[in-house]
């Protein structure tokens, strides 16, 4: 307890609660990715139609993405995410349900991709609302990490579970994961504690519209945005693609999902590593080049590995650079954008994000006639150098004094050389 403001130790179940319905919801959005082949033969469908239970997720995000906002600012965040956990709980059963019938699944897809902005554009919400300021940045760090294992465990268990089960019995054992979760975050989840951690002039909104005008002028947030866009279109265009990328070399399905887990891993030790060495010294350009650099070799050793071993190797290096960016552009993004709330930084580079389903577009119309996805790896692999470059011309904004949780006013802002 501290100046009259206490945390609950309760707060630790609301969070528990949230994560796990955000590794649920990743756990939707992937797991078709690694059995693209048998998902063609079993629905009786291209590899592009495959790819669209993925990519509805992106596209869907944009328009629901101000209207999940608007409810988390006016309801909150419990009536939010509960609304669309229950969503998608509800139609991801019904995928599992659709049995083989490709229109009936994909639109159980649409209604699950819906549910998604309520649970993401809540990652600032509920940890402005249960904790310390100096405790928010953990909470949303296990939030991003909640993603990144339900990513993990799709990509992963996948291929093991239709070895002897259905894809529809797959995605029906899902669905009842998926509603377990949303039951128990519906019993457990209170919109507030019943007094505040910290004083009302530390609180935060989630995705606040007040202060996105400013944001969008300041010209190294919109450097980062381009970065961001390139970064995570690659990043889900190889997850949503990772089985088509490697058949033609013969990998397995098996193989697919082992390499989706280990980007995954990859970059939950990236993440850890580089954004603490950011932390330490205080940078964050160089560390964010550092990434994009390296992932470029861990990039070109996915698109021709031709053993096992090499292709882990490289999935593992490949996540473990590109995807630690992620931590210390978010950090970046907060600190340039001062005063515009983190909320509202963080829920426009959200939006950016998912409108790069454009490059996993693209990555599948460049892929050849005979199904080699090589020209559209090399493709990203010049996407990662105009990124790089892009990056070059930034610099870290100029240490300035700050009060913990609350923007400093008149902080320098980087410049763009």
């Amino acid at each position: 307890m501290e100046g009259g403001y206490r945390v609950y130790g309760y707060r630790w179940v609301v969070l528990g609660a949230f994560v796990l319905v955000n590794i649920t919801i990743q756990l939707l959005w992937i797991s078709y990715a690694a059995i693209t082949s048998q998902a063609q033969q079993y629905y009786g469908i291209s590899g592009l139609q495959v790819g669209l239970f993925a990519m509805l997720f992106m596209i869907l995000f944009i328009p629901f993405a101000l209207p999940a906002a608007w409810l988390i600012d006016t309801r909150g965040f419990r009536v939010a995410v509960g609304f669309g956990a229950t969503l998608m709980a509800i139609c991801g059963i019904g995928r599992g349900l659709a049995g083989d019938n490709y229109g009936l699944a994909i639109a159980a897809t649409v209604g699950i991709a819906i549910g998604q902005p309520f649970l993401l554009n809540a990652w600032t919400k509920v940890p402005a609302n249960w904790m310390a300021p100096n405790e928010r940045a953990t909470g949303v760090a296990l939030a991003t990490l909640a993603n990144l294992v339900g990513i993990a465990l799709g990509e992963a268990l996948t291929p093991m579970l239709i070895s002897s089960m259905s894809i529809g019995a797959v995605q029906l054992v899902y669905g009842v994961v998926v509603l377990l979760s949303a039951i128990l975050f519906v019993a457990v989840a209170r919109e507030r504690p019943a007094t505040p951690p910290c004083a009302p002039e530390l609180e935060v909104r989630a995705l606040m519209l007040d202060g996105l005008r400013s944001a969008l002028r300041v010209r190294a947030f919109l450097a980062f945005l381009a970065v961001w866009f390139i970064g995570l279109g690659i990043f889900n265009g190889v997850l949503t693609w990772v089985d088509e990328i490697l058949s033609p070399r013969h990998f397995s399905s098996v193989d697919a999902g082992i390499v989706g887990a280990l980007v995954i891993v990859g970059g939950v030790f990236g993440s850890v590593t580089l954004a603490s060495l950011s932390d330490r010294q205080q940078k964050r350009v160089v560390f964010m080049l550092i990434g994009l650099l390296l992932a470029i070799p861990g990039l070109l050793g996915l698109t021709f590995a031709g053993s096992g071993w090499l292709l882990y190797v490289a999935s593992f290096a490949f996540g473990f650079f590109l995807i630690s960016v992620a931590p210390i552009g978010m950090e970046f993004s907060a600190e340039v954008t001062q005063p515009t709330p983190e909320g509202t930084s963080q829920g426009v580079v959200q939006l950016v994000g998912q409108c790069s389903v454009v490059v996993v577009y693209l990555m599948a119309a460049l892929k050849s006639s005979n199904g080699s996805y090589t020209t559209s790896l090399l493709f990203c692999v010049g996407l990662l150098v105009v990124g790089a470059i892009v990056l070059s011309r930034l610099h870290d904004p100029t240490p300035a004094a700050s009060t913990e949780g609350r923007p400093v006013a008149g902080r320098s802002q980087p410049r763009v050389a």
